[in-house]
């Protein structure tokens, strides 16, 4: 009888042990299972197994009552299945396999003039932007997964207009942070417009505003676009992609590149979407808009900037021997250098590489918020990270180049504004 009840303690942990690795083994985080999850059940089943047999063994030597109930350890020894959390924590240590991201087509470069920038810094918490109109609710918020100060679109079917006038010119780069929240369900409308002088409003809530306009749809599931005239007879320009788009709960950072009539988007460091002819050619664009109809999502927005597009790099570098770049990033207050910069980087390593007998100096520059020791300190770290980077990811030669940080001792513009604390903020090369 004793042997049986050892017996048949062993069977019901085989048993349990079988089942969580079904379970487990069901449990698949980014296409793949987590094997260390799997080796935890069995070293606990193994472990509740020699457990069982030891207690039998205990029972025979202690001749314990056969009519006592069989001791079973498999609640206390058997780890339950994986939460998706806790893999995803699991994923993310140092022995795991890193996930393999390329950034061959992350290849866009910002210009070296900012057209445009607006982070609601001027703002104070819980107020309506001072440089904005809408027909909607709306308040500048602070968020408890990323800096600086959001502006939280929170109005049913509302629009969201920019009051002041944007002369885009033929090729730029729209970028700005989106957070949708938790349900986020149709998504938010950008749209790039130029405004019709014989029929303006402030609050412009007309479904397609002015005369021609480009409209992005931002959607949980996909991204579309559509360029539209007020010629009736002329069709819609489309596009449309399911690739990376936006996560909700999340800082997502978006760009838009526009060469003349060519629109590209990029997201999570991939290009997104790419059509050739999503803008009519006699556009003219000059007003930017957030809106939504039918929708139950309100998403927070910050850091939005346009910049001119792709400066000519070598000539800056090599004959006027010194280029400004505003595609070097950063979050704010930190020295590391984000994978968005990888465009900027390529095009001055592809200038450096074909000119070998060229050197370069790296400068940091900060805008005058926080203090000048820290602002000091932090731009010479960037700009060591921008050389680390040109050294170990493109294979530049690292006694080419020099680095050093001005904090904010040399400014380009006053810091006065947003937009001119934005031009301050720059990363600069300089051909020695």
């Amino acid at each position: 009888m004793k042997i049986q009840k050892m017996l048949v303690a062993t069977m019901l942990i085989i048993f349990s042990l079988l089942i969580v690795q079904t379970v487990v083994a069901q449990i698949n985080v980014k296409g793949y299972v987590k094997e260390k999850a799997l080796e935890k059940a069995n070293d606990a089943a193994n472990d509740g197994i020699n457990n069982a047999l030891d207690s039998g063994n205990k029972n025979t030597e202690n001749d314990v009552n056969e009519d006592e109930p069989p001791v079973s350890e498999t609640d206390e020894t058997i780890e339950q299945p994986v939460s998706e959390e806790e893999q995803q924590h699991a994923s993310n240590q140092p022995d795991d396999k890193p996930k393999l991201i390329s950034y061959g087509q992350y290849d866009f470069v910002p210009g070296d003039q900012i057209l445009f920038y607006e982070d609601f810094s001027q703002d104070a918490i819980g107020d309506f932007p001072a440089m904005w109109v809408s027909n909607g609710g709306g308040e500048v918020k602070t968020v408890n997964i990323a800096s600086g100060k959001w502006f939280h679109l929170n109005g049913d079917d509302a629009v969201y207009c920019f009051t002041g006038g944007i002369a885009f010119p033929e090729n730029y780069i729209v970028e700005f942070d989106i957070i949708p929240d938790d349900v986020y369900y149709n998504g938010i409308e950008l749209t790039l417009y130029e405004f019709d002088p014989e029929n303006t409003h402030e609050v412009e809530d007309a479904l397609y505003p002015g005369r021609y306009g480009l409209k992005i749809v931002l959607g949980p599931e996909r991204w579309e676009t559509l360029g539209y005239s007020y010629d009736p007879d002329k069709d819609w320009l489309q596009g449309q992609s399911e690739k990376n788009p936006v996560v909700k709960e999340e800082v997502n950072h978006v760009i838009i590149w526009v060469q003349k009539r060519r629109v590209r988007m990029y997201h999570q460091w991939q290009k997104t979407l790419d059509v050739p002819t999503n803008i009519y050619g006699e556009a003219r664009f000059n007003r930017i808009r957030f809106s939504g109809w039918d929708r139950s999502s309100f998403p927070f927005i910050s850091n939005f900037k346009i910049t001119t597009a792709s400066p000519d790099m070598r000539s800056k570098l090599l004959t006027e021997g010194r280029l400004i770049s505003y595609g070097i990033y950063f979050d704010s207050g930190k020295d590391f250098v984000k994978p968005e910069s990888n465009g900027s980087l390529k095009e001055i390593a592809n200038v450096l590489n074909e000119n070998p007998e060229v050197r370069i100096q790296v400068i940091g520059h900060t805008d005058s918020d926080g203090e000048d020791a820290l602002n000091l300190d932090l731009s010479k770290r960037r700009a060591a990270n921008v050389k680390n980077s040109l050294v170990i990811d493109f294979g530049i030669a690292a006694d080419r180049i020099e680095t050093d940080g001005k904090g904010e001792s040399q400014p380009l513009v006053p810091n006065t504004s947003v937009e001119n604390k934005a031009k301050n903020r720059r990363v600069e090369f300089i051909k020695l």
